[in-house]
C-alpha cells in the first residue's frame, strides 16, 4: 500500500469513529437524563455522565493538562505514523485511536467536558471513543510486534 492509500484508509476509519461515536453520544444524552441510569442489558447500563478527565477519569478538572497529554499523544501518533503510513494495517489503529480522540475533543470543545454513557459493574463509564481508543492501542501494539518479528526474522545482509 502506497503511503496516500495509508493516510486516506486511516481518515475514513476516523471519520466512520468520529460519526458512530458522535451519534451514541446523541441518542444516550436523549435517552438519559442527565446523572440517571438506566438498565440496558444484562450488567449493561445507560448513563449520562461528563468526564473532564483523560483515561478512566484521571486527571479530572485537569483543563490545560488534559489538552496537552492529548496533544502530546496525538502528535507522537501522527509522527509514527507519518514514517509507518505504508506498514501492513497501521491505518487501522491509527484512524481508530485519531477518531476517538477527535470524537473526545469535540465534546471537550461543545461542552466542557466527555460525554460518557456505558456503565459495567466496578467500571468507570466509557463511550464508543473510548473503545476505539482502547482497541486501537492493542492492535497498535500488534501491528507494531509484528512488524518487529517480520524485521527480526528477515535474512541479514551476506
Amino acid at each position: 500500500m502506497t503511503a496516500a492509500g495509508g493516510w486516506t484508509r486511516a481518515a475514513l476509519t476516523a471519520a466512520v469513529v468520529v460519526l458512530i461515536d458522535q451519534l451514541a453520544k446523541l441518542w444516550a444524552v436523549d435517552a438519559v437524563a442527565r446523572g440517571a441510569r438506566e438498565k440496558l442489558f444484562l450488567f449493561v447500563d445507560l448513563v449520562n455522565v461528563r468526564n473532564s478527565g483523560v483515561a478512566f477519569g484521571q486527571l479530572q478538572n485537569g483543563g490545560v493538562i488534559v489538552g496537552l497529554v492529548v496533544a502530546i499523544a496525538l502528535i507522537a501518533l501522527l509522527v509514527f505514523f507519518s514514517r509507518n503510513a505504508t506498514r501492513p494495517l497501521a491505518w487501522l489503529p491509527v484512524g481508530m485511536l485519531l477518531g476517538g480522540a477527535i470524537g473526545n475533543a469535540i465534546d471537550r470543545i461543545r461542552l466542557g467536558a466527555v460525554v460518557d454513557y456505558i456503565k459495567l459493574p466496578n467500571w468507570p463509564a466509557f463511550n464508543v471513543a473510548d473503545m476505539a481508543i482502547t482497541v486501537g492501542v492493542v492492535l497498535l501494539v500488534v501491528v507494531i510486534e509484528r512488524a518487529a518479528r517480520h524485521e527480526d526474522a528477515a535474512p541479514g545482509p551476506a
